[in-house]
């Protein structure tokens, strides 16, 4: 990719979009890890110091790419949210149609998901700044949750997590507190179908999976309608696959 300096003062394009769109071609060829600020002033064919300008540090033009693919991401999901429940959707038919769209984007941009979804960039720590945009994905999720609890639309566990609630005070107010009994684990199991619905993903786009599943769409649908009947949910799989 070669970006001329010019080409960020055109119109609506700003040096943070020219700089983020090369680093973005650079976590293509080398990876997070070797993403540097010399190599992205080279192939945006702007000057380092015009880079260091807006940012700083290797690791501030990171976070900035952490947050895009969260955002990006998240804006996916709650956009086919918005369309399934427009089209007056069941709960199941939303997770599904919420979930397809995160393969989906998944399957489009690789190198962000292996940055968000991948393993941890040696010496980066993404900082608080990075939590609200990660929210986005588990709130769709919790959102739809909450939606089939109080439509009727789940069957209570055979059996519940043992002990007292074994979550943080902040994925409770997420949800909106803690349900009453049968339902009253409701919020782990919802964290259990978050982590599936990751580590599925992380096969697929990785390629775990596509030597021993003949329709990996399929495959997909086929695992989240198991991984939701953790929490009671039933989903409708069998429709036609992205």
């Amino acid at each position: 990719m070669d970006v001329s300096a010019t080409s960020a003062t055109a119109d609506n394009v700003t040096p943070s979009t020219v700089i983020k769109d090369t680093a973005r071609q650079q976590l293509v060829k080398t990876g997070a890890g070797g993403l540097s600020l010399d190599a992205v002033a080279r192939d945006s064919g702007l000057a380092v110091a015009e880079v260091e300008a807006v940012f700083p540090h290797r690791d501030d033009l990171l976070t900035a790419l952490v947050i895009d693919a969260y955002n990006a991401s998240g804006a996916a999901m709650e956009q086919a949210d918005a369309a399934a429940t427009g089209a007056g959707a069941s709960a199941g038919a939303r997770l599904l149609a919420v979930t397809r769209a995160l393969r989906q984007w998944s399957f489009d941009n690789p190198a962000e998901f292996t940055l968000i979804y991948g393993s941890p960039v040696p010496g980066y720590h993404a900082p608080q700044d990075t939590v609200p945009p990660a929210s986005r994905t588990p709130a769709v999720l919790a959102g739809i949750v909450r939606s089939a609890l109080e439509g009727g639309e789940l069957t209570p566990p055979r059996r519940t997590v043992p002990g007292p609630p074994l979550l943080l005070p902040a994925a409770t107010e997420l949800f909106g507190g803690v349900p009453e009994a049968p339902f009253s684990d409701i919020l782990e199991r919802g964290i259990v179908l978050w982590s599936n619905l990751i580590g599925l993903l992380v096969f697929q786009v990785f390629s775990r999976t596509h030597d021993s599943v003949r329709d990996e769409a399929a495959f997909f649908d086929y695992a989240i309608a198991v991984a939701a009947e953790s929490i009671g949910l039933v989903v409708p799989v069998g429709e036609t696959s992205d």
